[in-house]
C-alpha cells in the first residue's frame, strides 16, 4: 500500500490479491482507508500500520483470511505519487526507489547508506576523517555562539545536485525574501518604507528548529515514495558529534545541545536555506493571513519577521506579538522576544541594517564608521584598518562601499572618492 498508488482501484486490488478475499471485503477496507487518509498520496508507514493494527474491521479481515494468505508479499514496483496541481509541471527527476536515487546521484548502494547515515554513526563518531562535516563556532553580536556546519566536498556535491534539480524548481511563499533568486534585503524592506509603525521580530535558532518530519513530508509532496523521501531527508540533515564540536558548546543551553545532537538542518549546507523556506510555507501563510486581517504588510527574510501598518499597529502590537508567538510555536518555531522591536515613525526604523523611515538608506553611524575607515586607509594605509585579519580586506571593503552605493548613491560618491585615493600597494 505504501509504495503503490493511493487510489480506490489500486488499493482494492492490492488487498484482494494479498488476502485472497472477495472484492466487497477489499472495497470496504479501501473505503475506510480513503475516509481516514486523503486520496492521492499514501500516509506515513507508521500511520498506516497503526490503522491496520487498531481498526476492528481490518483485524477481523486479517483473522478470517489468515489461513489463505500465509504472509504473501506483493512484488509490484513502487511508483511516483501524484503531485499537487501547482507542481505537476516541475521537471523533477523520477525516482521510485533507493536504487534509482543512488544511480541518479552517481553513488553505489553502500555509499548512499554512508552519506545518509542510516546507522546514526555521525553523532557518535570521534574521528574527523570519517565525519561528513566540519564545524566552526562564530560568536553572535547579541551574545552566545552560532554553529556553522560545512559539509565536505562529496556530500556538498550531492546536496548541490538536490538543490539544483529539485528544490530550486519550487517557489517559496511570496512573503519569503531570503535565499531567493531575484529577492534581496531591499525587496524585504520595500513594503514597509514610510509606514507609521514597524514591528520587527526574530525566530530563535531558525534552521535547527525546522522539524525533520516536515522535510520528509516536503519530499513526499513532490511525489517521491516514503523510502526515497526518507533518504533525501537524511542526506540534507545532520546530527552533531559533541566530541568533534566541543568548542563553544559550553555556552549553549541543554535544549540547544539536544537539538544539535539530533537530526537537524545544518547551517552551512547548500540545501538548508531552500528547505527552511519551503518548510516555513504554512508559517508564512498564517502570518500573512494575520497581517491581512489587521490591514498590515508582512515579509520574512530568513529568521527576521517584519509587519508594518498605520498608527493602529501601535495599539494592537501586544496582541499581534502574542498571536505571532503562538502561531510560530504551533509551527515548530520559537520567537526570540528579546529582539522584538516596535518602531514608530518618530524613531529610526530599520530592518536588516537598512533605515526605512522615508526611503532605503544606510544607517548614519554605519556610514560614519565606513567613512572613517576609508579615510584612515588613505592616511595610514589599509593594513592599519584590517583589525579582524581578513584575508582579502580589499574585497571586503569594496563590498561595503558597493552596499552603501546600492542604498544611497548620493552618499556613495563621497565614499568612492576616498576609495580611489587608497594606495593598495602599501
Amino acid at each position: 500500500m505504501a509504495t503503490g498508488r493511493w487510489d480506490a482501484q489500486s488499493l482494492r486490488d492490492s488487498v484482494s490479491r494479498v488476502l485472497g478475499c472477495g472484492v466487497p471485503e477489499a472495497g470496504r477496507l479501501t473505503a475506510r482507508l480513503l475516509a481516514l487518509f486523503d486520496a492521492g498520496r499514501p500516509p506515513r508507514l507508521a500511520e498506516l500500520i497503526g490503522f491496520l493494527y487498531h481498526d476492528r474491521f481490518a483485524q477481523a479481515l486479517l483473522t478470517a483470511t489468515e489461513g489463505r494468505w500465509g504472509g504473501l508479499i506483493l512484488l509490484d514496483p513502487p511508483v511516483m505519487h501524484p503531485q499537487p496541481e501547482a507542481l505537476v509541471t516541475l521537471p523533477l527527476p523520477q525516482l521510485t526507489c533507493r536504487k534509482e536515487l543512488a544511480t541518479w546521484l552517481g553513488l553505489f548502494d553502500h555509499e548512499l547508506s554512508w552519506f545518509a547515515d542510516f546507522a546514526g554513526q555521525q553523532a557518535r563518531e570521534t574521528r574527523q576523517a570519517l565525519h561528513h562535516y566540519r564545524y566552526q563556532w562564530l560568536p553572535k553580536a547579541s551574545g552566545g555562539w552560532r554553529l556553522i556546519e560545512q559539509p565536505k566536498p562529496r556530500l556538498k556535491a550531492i546536496q548541490r545536485q538536490i538543490l539544483r534539480e529539485m528544490l530550486d524548481s519550487i517557489a517559496p511563499h511570496p512573503c519569503a525574501h531570503g535565499f531567493r533568486r531575484g529577492r534581496s534585503s531591499m525587496s524585504y524592506v520595500t513594503p514597509h518604507i514610510g509606514k507609521a509603525a514597524v514591528l520587527r521580530m526574530d525566530l530563535k535558532d531558525f534552521f535547527v528548529s525546522v522539524p525533520t518530519a516536515r522535510i520528509a513530508a516536503l519530499f513526499r509532496t513532490l511525489g517521491y515514495p516514503q523510502p526515497v523521501a526518507q533518504v533525501l531527508r537524511s542526506l540534507c540533515t545532520h546530527a552533531l558529534s559533541p566530541a568533534l564540536a566541543a568548542t563553544g558548546e559550553h555556552a549553549l543551553s541543554w535544549a540547544q545541545r539536544k537539538r544539535l545532537q539530533s537530526k537537524h538542518l545544518p547551517q552551512g549546507a547548500p540545501t538548508s536555506p531552500a528547505l527552511a523556506n519551503l518548510c516555513a510555507w504554512r508559517l508564512d501563510c498564517r502570518l500573512q493571513g494575520l497581517a491581512e486581517h489587521f490591514g498590515l504588510d508582512y515579509t520574512r527574510y530568513a529568521d527576521d519577521l517584519a509587519l508594518s501598518g498605520g498608527r493602529e499597529l501601535l495599539r494592537l502590537a501586544p496582541f499581534v506579538q502574542g498571536a505571532i508567538g503562538a502561531i510560530a510555536r504551533e509551527e515548530g518555531f520559537c520567537v526570540n522576544h528579546r529582539k522584538t522591536r516596535l518602531q514608530s515613525k518618530a524613531q529610526r526604523q530599520h530592518l536588516t541594517g537598512i533605515v526605512i523611515n522615508q526611503r532605503p538608506n544606510l544607517d548614519r553611524r554605519a556610514f560614519d564608521r565606513l567613512k572613517a575607515t576609508l579615510f584612515n586607509c588613505v592616511r595610514h594605509g589599509p593594513a592599519s584598518q584590517n583589525r579582524e585579519g581578513r584575508s582579502d580586506f580589499k574585497a571586503h571593503l569594496a563590498g561595503r562601499v558597493a552596499h552603501a552605493g546600492w542604498l544611497n548613491p548620493d552618499k556613495a560618491r563621497r565614499l568612492r572618492r576616498l576609495w580611489e585615493q587608497i594606495d593598495w600597494a602599501d
